[in-house]
């Protein structure tokens, strides 16, 4: 009997475990791409960076396949996480010190 609880107990904390996972990715993911739609357009350029659009692009699609998908499959929600956490990491720093930190975020 005891063998049969092991499997039901693993099956549940992974089901919790994918289901934080895909809302912490959605959080990060949405504020990413909040983020990217409240700066101006020529802050990217004066980066050097990909466009404003092509961001909101990226991100928004990420974000759009992760809800569309849900925890079917994961693999999404990592790339999306992956493109926003890209983003939050380079780009916005690089926005930051263009407006000398007096920015809305």
């Amino acid at each position: 009997m005891a063998t049969s609880a092991a499997p039901i107990f693993f099956d549940d904390v992974r089901n919790y475990l994918d289901a934080a996972m895909w809302f912490v990715s959605m959080a990060v993911q949405a504020v990413a791409l909040i983020h990217c739609l409240t700066q101006r357009g020529a802050g990217f350029q004066a980066l050097g960076t990909l466009p404003k659009g092509a961001w909101a692009a990226i991100i928004g699609v990420c974000l759009a396949l992760t809800v569309l998908v849900g925890l079917g499959l994961l693999i999404i929600t990592m790339i999306g996480v992956a493109a926003a956490l890209i983003y939050m990491l380079d780009v916005r720093p690089g926005l930051k010190d263009l407006s000398d930190g007096k920015g809305f975020w």
